[in-house]
């Protein structure tokens, strides 16, 4: 399986899996358990979460379902700028944990930036790390500037988590080989898209007729996977909804996508010719 290293020695899984909206429905729970699992089983170690999806109800999701594996996951959560004060960070992260039930987070992101300053939200961070509450700690939606303010701060930061799929690719201007250059691992939300728009696409299934995996053909949300997952200190955490879309997710490591494919999808999809805004959902 691919991996990548963070700036504090740890290596873990390029793929991971994402828990947005999960936790939402009582009649999709035991599928949603079911599909932490499956992927822990096979070897994804990294669970993403945060305290805003569903008010907890995501956290306490998953705390079930690694409830007797702790050990193995990688687990991260976030927290939300309202409660990026020291104070606040201090009570979001124990309230985290509690709904986890876990003693500690391997990873902590200040979820957006907001109105705290940085140096105090950091402290926080670095004061819980301190204390063995958390192991690491990043952002997410942080764009070039952001992330230079950071790196002025502290050298501490592992990751920034941002939107990054075949239909967002402005990070490719800049924010990319920043993060990349700065030792910091890029995290991919949504990288299959919103909505399913994305993975109708004719360009998307025509690559996807080129490829077969060990599930049988493959699919385009396997492409649009493959297409993140290709670059280098990149993590994608697609949400695991379902046993079936974990398999599915798993089997897009097994495509490599050739020159041809590459220059149809951008084709398609153009990358970015000029610095444009930081999207984000």
């Amino acid at each position: 399986m691919k991996t990548v290293t963070l700036r504090n020695g740890v290596t873990v899984p390029a793929l991971g899996m994402g828990t947005w909206n999960v936790g939402d429905s009582a009649a999709r729970h035991s599928d949603e358990v079911e599909s932490l699992r499956k992927g822990l089983e096979a070897g994804l170690r990294v669970i993403d979460t945060a305290e805003m999806y569903g008010n907890g109800r995501s956290e306490k999701l998953v705390g079930e379902a690694i409830a007797d594996v702790r050990d193995d996951v990688y687990l991260v959560s976030k927290v939300v700028p309202s409660n990026a004060s020291y104070d606040g960070v201090h009570k979001a992260c124990r309230r985290s944990l509690k709904h986890l039930d876990t003693d500690w987070l391997d990873l902590y992101l200040l979820h957006w930036r907001g109105g705290t300053p940085l140096e105090e939200t950091i402290r926080a961070f670095e004061d819980l790390k301190d204390d063995g509450l958390i192991r690491g700690w990043g952002v997410s939606n942080f764009d070039v500037d952001d992330m230079e303010e950071i790196e002025n701060l502290s050298g501490n930061c592992l990751v920034n988590q941002v939107l990054y799929n075949l239909e967002h690719r402005g990070t490719e201007f800049d924010l990319l080989e920043h993060d990349l250059k700065s030792e910091t691992v890029t995290m991919a939300y949504s990288p299959l898209g919103q909505g399913g728009e994305l993975l109708d696409h004719p360009a998307l299934k025509e690559v996807a007729s080129r490829h077969e995996t060990s599930l049988g053909p493959a699919d385009t949300a396997q492409i649009a996977l493959a297409w993140v997952l290709r670059r280098p200190n990149i993590m994608a955490i697609p949400k695991a909804g379902s046993p079936k879309h974990v398999a599915g997710n798993i089997a897009s490591l097994e495509i490599s996508l050739t020159d041809e494919d590459l220059k149809t999808l951008d084709s398609a999809f153009p990358p970015p010719k000029r610095k444009v805004s930081l999207a984000m959902i």
